[in-house]
């Protein structure tokens, strides 16, 4: 008799989202799997059966932030390169702990642990052939796409680490800040005609 699927998807969905949170709280090298179950309701033979070890769970959660992200900048890709500005920032609002797990480096440090590339990749497209249509639309400078796309990236990806990051005076117009820099961006890569 087959044994019955006690790990289903939601099962792995919380504890994806709970080592992102642990993780980001308190550190990769200080959350045990035990932590990871305990917090998600589960037990280690979940963690185990899904992912394999806590590298492993690691990666899958880097993998799932990026999934969700490019998700986010496929739904607003339509709305061109302002939207997936205005996009990047609210999915980082929403999902502070992930943001920073993908992004801020502390995974590389304590453990070989790095998106899959094709995943990554995936998640940016969206900002990369948002860039080539403005281009052949005449509204974007013809330089090589992906450089724009990565110049873009980091101006976006620098503020909302900051206010992440919480680097300011109470008070503090992130918002106002944040579309002042997507208007600057969009007029620096505008064609000069």
């Amino acid at each position: 008799m087959a044994r019955p699927i006690v790990h289903d998807h939601l099962v792995q969905q919380r504890l994806l989202a709970v080592t992102a949170e642990l993780v980001d709280r308190d550190g990769p090298a200080r959350v045990t799997l035990r932590d990871v179950a305990a917090a998600a309701d589960t037990s280690t033979t979940a963690i185990y059966s899904l992912f394999g070890g806590k590298s492993q769970l690691l990666t899958a959660a880097v993998d799932d932030g990026f999934r969700t992200f490019g998700e986010s900048q496929r739904l607003a890709q339509g709305g061109g390169l302002l939207a997936l500005g205005r996009a990047y920032r609210a999915w980082a609002l929403e999902h502070p702990a992930l943001y920073r797990l993908m992004f801020g480096g502390a995974l590389a440090a304590y453990v070989d642990c790095s998106p899959t590339p094709a995943v990554a990749s995936e998640a940016m497209l969206p900002l990369v052939e948002s860039v080539a249509a403005a281009q052949a639309a005449g509204s974007v400078r013809n330089d090589d796409p992906e450089l724009v796309a990565m110049c873009i990236w980091g101006q976006v990806h620098g503020l909302v680490s900051l206010e992440l990051a919480q680097m300011d005076a109470p008070g503090t117009d992130w918002a106002g800040i944040y579309e002042a820099s997507l208007e600057a961006v969009a007029r620096a890569w505008a064609w000069a005609a």
